[in-house]
């Protein structure tokens, strides 16, 4: 007879295959139809507000594997917190000025790019600008990531600008806005000045060069640099005042140079024959004059603290107009500042017969005239880590030019932040130190750029004076013009409209605009201002959150914190989270050239969002996070067992109605129980770690819970309970309701990470499990002290001390094929304690071979069998007949007479009897 209708099979419509490309569009199609943020929204609006505010990525490019890991992670946190009860609004923003998009734009309109006004070029611009936006935000979506999408910010909209220039006109108030000349970073390939968070380190290969200077007739000092093209703005000599240096005869010559790095100077020289002939220290030199080795000049000899015994000569060729350090002490030497390069990197008339060449072609031509005159002591080629533009990847140099700078020490502004830093939460801890130092080393801010796309510094310039004027009011009345035009008025409107109020300037009456442009890291750095403190539905300051990637410590943590702090006097920010960058499996950094890119896009055709949000989770992304396809492929397989315990939940509740199938915790059965005790303990662990951030040990306690706790022992053992007993019966009933509680539990515990499957998972909850439209505003699930039983726990780790060595008594008979599947043994198990005799007494024998998926289960003496630790096992084939319904052997099999060839079990089950 057939007795599969008599089972209680699962039933669901919840497939195992999740077909997640195909699925996750039509769930995105119905929350887009539901207005999820709106809903969302609307349901948090009384509540406490948390708030993680959007680093905004720059609006170029299709979006890559760190974006998705940067958006997932903040989409996890949004959504863990908004079931926490917050109200968690999430604004995404948008970089949308500066270089690399009017870099991309030129070049692709090339010459036509010179004929074009500033206002015809920044149109092209922003039109660029909002077509990358709409393609990154399609990305983003794609990924579940839910957020403002309608109405994002972006730093070209008016409302933004007008924010940022309120935050610059504070700096303005404050005193810490100046202009100068003085070196910056400079590129000359995208003619414009550079911010320190702009430039990038790369191995890069120069000349280095031991040059001699003349002191007096036949004796001279010799400097070493790998920057020969700088040596026309040459203008002093840096020497150490504590350090010991040698007049070295060397022929018919001496030469001056540190005494500790002698040998190694003529060693590079190829000079064998040499002599030192006196010693002295370098503060015996100040003041003395040197003669230049090709321009008619002196070059005076000064001290310096950075001059070092490590490389050169310890005699230091110092140019203030293209060296921060030379810079500094061309100040405190009164030294003139010549830099004598254009925009473009060519010398000027100011270099004399090196005019009109490439800095880069000059250095060999100095080089040779160098050799001729005989001042060249040396020449060899060095490979060192140099500067470069982060946009174009070209060799930067230092150059002196007229720019704005906002001064970091001015009215104590650098302390202050210093002070601020120590009061944000810093997660991890040693992000702290990281912004520290790099505050703490921090030079002036150069702030103006030399280019069209951004927001534009209202100065101007007054004709009849020369000077530059930028003051307060000049910007109230700016600022009040774009908020509702936009910075396109600067470069349309004539000064009489922009500054109808006229220019606090009594020395001259005759304007030109100045055209400079701000900074992009102060356009996003605004973002405190511009977005926080501007939107009704934020309004919440400081926020509790910043979320990037740690090189932002150098870039928008530290704007921010700068120009919040001069604004509000505190930090933007709570907490900062900060996460490492993607590599391949082997640790490498992913580059086209070397082919180990791969895209989101490239795992959502092949697996779904939500494997690439599982990946994120898995990750303890403190550090570098590596991604292959094998690494995913893994995440698949965990992925499988997820869907394959929450199938096997929902498909075994089917038939169960809270109402009226509840049974109450008192009542249920002690296993039951056991999975209730261990539910709360997962509950607290993962709560825990969705707090502290640590997705990748929820990750790890959801993938333990369910493989080990749930598939490996309850759900295995439950089993038999769910399909072979009265549908009704109370023991059925019991499991069915500590597998609905786990269901609802784990589904709103998985649904920040595993956003698509887990509203698929609730949509597929019976009804009176659901309270809302959707998973993402179901309250967070709450430990429940009546599951916490000590005792239980206790007792039942006990057991499955027992259980485990059992399963391996089982194991090793399968191995060695003496059994086939373990329903066809008997097995008899000596407790080697009496405690552990105790626990097994305590337990019918039926549930013991359940509990082991065995027929038979005897609790006695054992010889000649399995022995482990705390228990001794004896496997043998079971007695009796195999039942035909729930598959167990058993010697009562045949003595009922309306059935049989079942056991008297299922007999009864089959009659309503049980």
């Amino acid at each position: 007879m057939d007795y599969k209708d008599s089972l209680n099979l699962p039933k669901t419509s919840f497939k195992m295959k999740a077909n997640l490309k195909q699925k996750e569009p039509e769930m995105l199609k119905k929350w887009d139809k539901m207005n999820i943020e709106k809903y969302v929204r609307e349901n948090r609006k009384d509540a406490p507000k948390f708030l993680l505010h959007d680093g905004p990525p720059y609006a170029n490019g299709d979006i890559h594997m760190g974006h998705a890991l940067n958006k997932v992670l903040k989409d996890v946190v949004i959504k863990y917190k908004t079931m926490q009860g917050f109200n968690a609004p999430y604004v995404p923003g948008w970089d949308t000025h500066g270089l690399p998009i009017e870099h991309k734009v030129t070049t692709e309109l090339g010459e036509k790019a010179e004929q074009l006004s500033k206002v015809q070029l920044r149109k092209i611009c922003k039109d660029y600008a909002l077509k990358q936006v709409k393609k990154q935000k399609k990305g983003f979506q794609r990924l579940g990531v839910r957020g403002e999408w309608e109405n994002p910010y972006l730093t070209l909209i008016p409302e933004y600008e007008a924010g940022v220039l309120n935050v610059l006109k504070s700096l303005v108030e404050s005193g810490n806005v100046y202009r100068n000349k003085k070196p910056i970073y400079w590129c000359s390939e995208c003619q414009t000045a550079l911010a320190e968070a702009e430039v990038e380190y790369h191995d890069h290969s120069s000349p280095s060069i031991f040059v001699k200077f003349e002191l007096e007739k036949n004796t001279y000092i010799v400097i070493w640099t790998t920057t020969p093209w700088t040596l026309p703005a040459n203008v002093a000599i840096a020497l150490h005042e504590k350090f010991e240096y040698s007049k070295v005869k060397v022929n018919n010559e001496y030469w001056i140079m540190a005494t500790e790095l002698v040998d190694k100077v003529m060693k590079t020289a190829k000079i064998e024959n040499y002599e030192i002939v006196e010693k002295f220290l370098g503060k015996e030199m100040e003041g003395k004059k040197a003669k230049h080795p090709f321009i008619d000049r002196d070059s005076l000899i000064v001290f310096a603290d950075y001059v070092t015994l490590e490389d050169g000569t310890g005699c230091v060729h110092t140019a203030p107009g293209h060296g921060a350090e030379d810079y500094q002490t061309g100040l405190k030497y009164k030294l003139p500042v010549i830099s004598p390069v254009d925009e473009k990197g060519f010398l000027t008339e100011e270099a004399g017969k090196y005019a009109g060449l490439k800095i880069w072609d000059a250095n060999s031509v100095i080089i040779k005239d160098l050799e001729a005159s005989g001042h060249l002591v040396a020449v060899q080629k060095i490979k060192h880590s140099y500067p470069h533009c982060w946009r174009c990847k070209s060799p930067i140099i230092f150059r002196a030019t007229e720019q704005w700078f906002v001064s970091v020490d001015n009215a104590g502004l650098r302390q202050k932040v210093l002070d601020e830093i120590k009061e944000v939460n810093w997660i991890p801890e040693w992000g702290e130190n990281r912004i520290t130092s790099m505050i703490a080393d921090r030079p002036d801010w150069c702030i103006s750029r030399q280019r069209s796309w951004g927001i534009p510094i209202p100065a101007v310039r007054c004709v009849e004076t020369g000077e530059v004027v930028l003051t307060t009011k000049m910007m109230d009345q700016f600022i009040n013009i774009v908020s509702k035009e936009g910075t396109d008025a600067w470069f349309k409107k004539e000064l009489s409209e922009i500054f109808p109020e006229g220019i606090d300037y009594d020395k001259g009456s005759t304007f030109e605009k100045m055209e400079d442009i701000l900074d992009v890291w102060i356009d996003s750095g605004a973002s405190f201002e511009s977005v926080v403190n501007s939107r009704e539905e934020l309004n919440k300051f400081p926020v509790d959150l910043y979320l990037e990637g740690s090189d932002q410590h150098r870039g928008w943590f530290n704007s921010s914190i700068f120009l919040s702090v001069a604004k509000y006097g505190k930090a933007p920010y709570k907490s900062v989270l900060t996460h490492g960058f993607i590599k391949d499996e082997s640790g490498k950094k992913m580059s086209k050239s070397i082919g180990n890119v791969i895209s989101p896009q490239e795992i959502i055709d092949q697996y779904g969002a939500d494997i690439l949000r599982l990946w994120v989770s898995s990750a303890d992304y403190r550090g570098d996070i590596k991604i292959s396809f094998d690494i995913l492929k893994q995440q698949a397989e965990v992925y499988r067992k997820f869907r394959n315990t929450i199938r096997f939940l929902l498909g075994n509740i089917a038939d169960f109605s809270p109402k009226n199938d509840y049974v109450e915790y008192k009542d249920m059965e002690e296993i039951d129980k056991w999975a209730l005790l261990k539910l709360n303990k997962l509950i607290e662990t993962v709560t825990n770690y969705y707090e502290s951030y640590e997705f990748y040990k929820v990750h790890q306690a959801l993938n333990k819970f369910c493989t080990i706790d749930m598939s490996s022992i309850y759900l295995d053992i439950i089993k038999d309970r769910l399909y072979t007993e009265s549908t009704k019966s109370k023991l059925r009933r019991s499991a069915q309701t500590a597998m609905y509680e786990i269901a609802i539990a784990l589904t709103k515990m998985m649904a920040p990470i595993l956003t698509f499957t887990g509203e698929e998972i609730y949509l597929n909850l019976p009804e009176e499990a659901k309270t809302f439209e959707t998973v993402q505003l179901e309250k967070w699930p709450e430990i429940k002290e009546e599951y916490n039983d000590k005792k239980l726990e206790e007792k039942w780790n006990k057991l499955l001390e027992m259980r485990e060595e059992i399963m391996k008594a089982l194991e090793e008979k399968r191995k060695n094929k003496e059994i086939g599947h373990s329903l066809e043994t008997k097995v008899v198990v000596e407790a080697k304690s009496k405690e552990y005799e105790e626990i097994l007494k305590s337990f019918d024998t039926y549930f013991l071979a359940d509990s082991i998926i065995a027929s038979q289960f005897e609790i006695g003496k054992v010889e000649n069998g399995f022995e482990g630790n705390i228990v001794k096992v004896k496997v043998t084939k079971a007695e009796g007949k195999k039942c035909e319904r729930c598959w167990k052997i058993d010697t009562e099999v045949g003595n009922d007479s309306e059935y049989t060839d079942v056991c008297p079990r299922c007999a009864a089950v089959l009659k309503g009897e049980r």
